[in-house]
């Protein structure tokens, strides 16, 4: 057995992976157990130019865990979802143009599932402008507030919704695009996700809707500032895709987003996540 070479992205958050291959990450029967103890370390792990396949992505993303095949099944490809503006593939513009805002994933899932521990995301076409990923660690961020401030969170409650994401993307919604996120999913977390192993994270970012017992308005305003603050340049690492490359992240400790591309782009990620066994409180 041979270590995983991790090498610094940024001084607070981030690894690549060097001197591993497919092969290895496919075969090596200790390359499980080093990736989650990197992640856990590093927030984010980059594998430049692996040149995953969606089979063996999903391959490999079963060595890591419990494989989501919900995703992409109406696409008649379980287990990949295939982050694209093209709506033969995806859901197209809409559904992309929200991955530009800060977020999480998984926060509006139904009460009896939990947000993937780790999303792996494979890039097959490179968009023309834009397009790089950026991650921001929650876990670290709470962990450098006061003392005070880390209570007045921990006292918090946050609902994520559908709806709340659509408001970044339509500014001025109609009172029938209203009427129909309302239809839409929802879901009440604890600000303060208190994990069993590792930091606490916050449960923040784009789908977040309002904090329950506060006004509305000031609970959007707190719930923005929150995300402004853990998203400063010096807290941020963003990823200058090449074709082939791969990120992992640890998803309850991250916020990540995507710099806003061309309409139309022909840009397609290949995206697995893990099935959440953790709950969030």
């Amino acid at each position: 057995m041979s270590t995983l070479t991790t090498t610094r992205l940024t001084e607070s958050m981030g690894a690549e992976i060097t001197g591993v291959d497919l092969d290895r990450l496919l075969g090596d029967e200790s390359v499980p157990a080093q990736i989650w103890a990197a992640l856990r370390e590093h927030g984010v792990l980059l594998f430049r130019g692996v040149g995953f396949t969606p089979e063996t992505q999903t391959q490999f993303s079963e060595r890591l865990g419990t494989l989501d095949r919900t995703n992409g099944e109406m696409y008649n490809e379980p287990g990949v979802q295939r982050v694209s503006m093209d709506p033969k593939k995806n859901g197209g513009q809409e559904t992309v143009a929200g991955t530009f805002n800060w977020h999480m994933d998984g926060c509006t899932l139904p009460i009896h599932l939990n947000p993937s521990p780790a999303t792996i995301l494979t890039c097959a076409v490179k968009s023309e402008t834009g397009g790089q990923t950026a991650f921001a660690s929650t876990r670290a961020f709470f962990a450098g507030l006061d003392a005070d401030e880390q209570a007045r969170l921990s006292a918090l409650r946050v609902v994520h919704s559908v709806a709340g994401s659509r408001r970044r993307v339509f500014t001025n919604p109609t009172p029938e695009q209203e009427a129909s996120w309302a239809q839409m999913q929802s879901r009440e977390h604890p600000l303060v996700w208190r994990h069993r192993e590792g930091r606490p994270s916050l449960i923040i970012g784009g789908t977040t809707d309002h904090i329950p017992g506060m006004d509305v308005a000031e609970g959007r305003a707190y719930l923005d500032d929150l995300v402004a603050r853990a998203t400063t340049p010096d807290r941020v690492y963003s990823h200058e895709w090449s074709v082939g490359d791969t990120v992992i992240w640890d998803n309850p400790g991250m916020l990540h987003c995507v710099q806003p591309y061309e309409e139309g782009s022909a840009r397609e990620m290949i995206r697995c996540t893990l099935v959440g066994e953790e709950p969030t409180e």
